[in-house]
This record gives structure tokens, C-alpha cells and sequence, in this order.
């Protein structure tokens, strides 16, 4: 049961001179959880008090964080099956009140479009271009070239409004619309660059990674092949390694994208949500 009025004398309480009392104030009003959020908002909008309302924002911030971290940990420890929900999650950390609904309808909205138009016998190669035709051509979905380092190029709510995006978050937007609609195409964690993998099941064996060729979703859905990996990973002067060729986990994908954010933060200067992102990453080792 709710303590409404021991919470808002709390939270009167927020702007005390006193470091003990505010220490216990700011303790006691945590372990309330995110039910606190609701009484801790409407009195930010109340309070004059500079003080009160930084520590009030302070303390959302802080309870809205520690969610995200908890449904972090649960996605990883249940499998991280969803490669989705992983995005979503990390999607919460900037914009708490995402409507996730939203951005799940949007994503099947776009699944519906290639399915209209689908011819269920198309080769591999037909069923890349209906989905490049879809998402590049009537959405206008596009590699965010002029700012990539912005970090909302990593959020999936951003990138379906804007239509721009960086390698890892369209790759995502493309993978997870292809696996709805049972095309076997998934993330490949190639270095600097991520891309998309069509694979064969039925050809997949320890031998053979069952790989028919390669997608870039950063430039509209190009398909290319495995040579063009070798000559990449060449220019690179790095070693062929059998993971910059396979499919990679849900996991390994989150984590990157955590990477990307971690980077554009340190180059916007904001060492909070990096030590925040930080803190994400550490979760899913």
C-alpha cells in the first residue's frame, strides 16, 4: 500500500541543507521504485526551488536508470531471444516513456507492406530486393551520413521517425522485419562496419557457415559477397576470423549498439551517460 502523504513529505524534505537528512530522504524515496515517479514529477513542476528540483530530476533520472538496468540484466539472463526487446531497452534509457507499442506497430506496419507484396517462391535475392525496394524507396530509409556520430542514430524510436539511421540500428530495423517474415537474414559483427548475413539453413553445417551472401542495410540493402569481407578485413590489416563472416547473438548486437552510444557521448563530452552506458555494457558480460 502507497504512503501518499509520508511521500510528498518526502519529498518536501528533497531541498534540505541538512546532507544527513537529504542522504535518508533520497534513500528512503528510492526504495520506493519507479511508483515514486509520479508524485516526484508533478512536484517538479510545483517546486520554485532550484535545489529541489534538480534533486527531484536527479532522483527520476536515477530510478528510471536503475529500471533499465534491471530489464537489461532479465533480457540477457532469459536468453536475450528478442533482439527487439533488447533494442527497445536500451531505447528507455534516453526517452524512459517510450511508447514501445509504437514502435512495434511501425515495425510491423513495414512487415506488412513486403508481405502484400511478396511472391512466396522468390529466390533469396527477389526477397532482398522487395525488402530494399520497401524500406529504401517507399520509407525512405537511409544511412545517416552527414551526422553519424549523433547518438540518436542508435535509438530505434529516432531512426523510424527520422528515416536516418547508423549501420547497426537499420541492420536491426532489417533483420527483425525479414525474421517475421521467415527470411533467414541476420547481424554480422564485422569490425567498423556492421552487416547483415542471408543464410541458407540447409546448407548450414560445422564446415560450412551456410552463408549465401552479404547485405549493407547502411546503403540501401547492397548486396555483395564473401571476397568483399576478405578485401575489407585486408584493408583493415586484420586476420580472417570465422566471426567477422557467421551471425552473431542478440547479445553481442546490444552490446554494440551500447559501444556506438558510448563513443558519441564521449565525443558530446557527456562522461555521465557514459559511465551510465558503461554500467549497461558490464551488465551483459
Amino acid at each position: 500500500m502507497i504512503n501518499e502523504a509520508e511521500i510528498n513529505s518526502l519529498i518536501r524534505l528533497l531541498d534540505d541543507p541538512d546532507q544527513e537528512i537529504y542522504a535518508h530522504v533520497h534513500e528512503k524515496l528510492l526504495s520506493y521504485g519507479p511508483t515514486v515517479v509520479s508524485y516526484l514529477e508533478s512536484a517538479f513542476e510545483q517546486a520554485f526551488d532550484a535545489v529541489q528540483q534538480e534533486r527531484i530530476a536527479n532522483l527520476v533520472h536515477e530510478i528510471q536508470f536503475s529500471l533499465v538496468k534491471n530489464e537489461l540484466e532479465l533480457w540477457h539472463q532469459s536468453g536475450s531471444f528478442d533482439l527487439l526487446r533488447g533494442a527497445l531497452i536500451i531505447n528507455k534509457y534516453q526517452y524512459p516513456d517510450l511508447d514501445e507499442q509504437k514502435v512495434i506497430n511501425q515495425i510491423e506496419a513495414i512487415k506488412r507492406d513486403i508481405w502484400m507484396q511478396m511472391m512466396f517462391e522468390g529466390s533469396p535475392a527477389d526477397q532482398v530486393k522487395l525488402i530494399n525496394h520497401v524500406l529504401y524507396n517507399i520509407y525512405g530509409f537511409s544511412g545517416n551520413t552527414t551526422n553519424h556520430q549523433d547518438p540518436q542514430n542508435s535509438y530505434l524510436s529516432q531512426v523510424l521517425e527520422t528515416k536516418k539511421g547508423n549501420q547497426i540500428s537499420l541492420a536491426i530495423i532489417y533483420s527483425v522485419i525479414a525474421q517475421k517474415l521467415d527470411i533467414p537474414i541476420y547481424g554480422v559483427n564485422l569490425p567498423q562496419h556492421f552487416i547483415l548475413a542471408y543464410l541458407d539453413e540447409s546448407t548450414k553445417s560445422e564446415f560450412e557457415s551456410g552463408v549465401l551472401f552479404y547485405i549493407n542495410a547502411f546503403n540501401k540493402g547492397f548486396i555483395f559477397g564473401r571476397r568483399d569481407v576478405d578485401m575489407f578485413l585486408k584493408q583493415l590489416n586484420l586476420n580472417i576470423d570465422k566471426q567477422f563472416y557467421e551471425p552473431c547473438t542478440n547479445t553481442d548486437i546490444v552490446r554494440r549498439i551500447l559501444r556506438n552510444l558510448i563513443s558519441a557521448y564521449e565525443q558530446l563530452g557527456s562522461m555521465e551517460k557514459v559511465q551510465e552506458l558503461t554500467e549497461l555494457l558490464n551488465v551483459l558480460q
